[in-house]
């Protein structure tokens, strides 16, 4: 029995350094993400003001056309595409289909981290409690907050991983839905003549 816990801990040891480099690759993951996401934030907020003016000249308008998208951005070039597929039924519903997949790919990144994250953490956490219980049965109270010091580290960068992940995750979810249903609202529209 003793040489299966042996193993058991020597497995378990040896996953302590794999664990923390992907934690710190997971953390720059993040932090790159968070900057690409502030960068994004600030244009869809430039953005927002020229998408609700093609919405309310939508709205407005019965024959709305391509001269009036005067404006750019992402919605702008979405509205572009839809005019140039001539607002088939099936070719629009495709493309829409498609933007949407690649929206979902998209926010796959930020999820991936979302779940991932706290396990790291816990491992990371989990680990290191082992050593740090012998250390302090054989009195070696440097070698048990050493171990300590690495548990409480390592918890700390999972959950603010996973707490920017989140963060991007809910954000860029919300954008994208609000997007996918102004283009089907546009094509309904265009659809039943209005």
């Amino acid at each position: 029995m003793s040489i299966v816990t042996q193993i058991l801990n020597w497995i378990s040891n040896s996953l302590l350094l794999p664990v923390i480099v992907l934690l710190l690759a997971s953390l720059g993951a993040a932090l790159i993400s968070l900057g690409g996401f502030c960068a994004t934030s600030l244009t869809l907020l430039q953005e927002r003001k020229k998408q609700l003016v093609l919405l309310k000249k939508i709205r407005t308008s019965a024959n709305f056309s391509e001269e009036d998208i005067e404006s750019d951005g992402i919605f702008a070039e979405h509205l572009k595409e839809l005019f140039q597929l001539d607002f088939d039924e099936l070719e629009c519903e495709k493309y829409i289909s498609e933007v949407e997949q690649r929206y979902e790919k998209e926010l796959e990144r930020s999820r991936f981290l979302t779940k991932t994250a706290p396990m790291l953490g816990l491992m990371g956490t989990l680990i290191p409690m082992g050593p740090a219980l012998a250390g302090l049965a054989s009195g070696d109270i440097a070698n048990m907050a050493y171990n300590m010091q690495i548990a409480f580290a390592t918890t700390v960068v999972g959950c603010t991983v996973a707490g920017i992940a989140l963060l991007i995750y809910s954000a860029k979810k919300h954008w994208y839905i609000e997007e996918i249903s102004n283009l089907r609202y546009v094509l309904d529209r265009k659809l039943s003549g209005r």
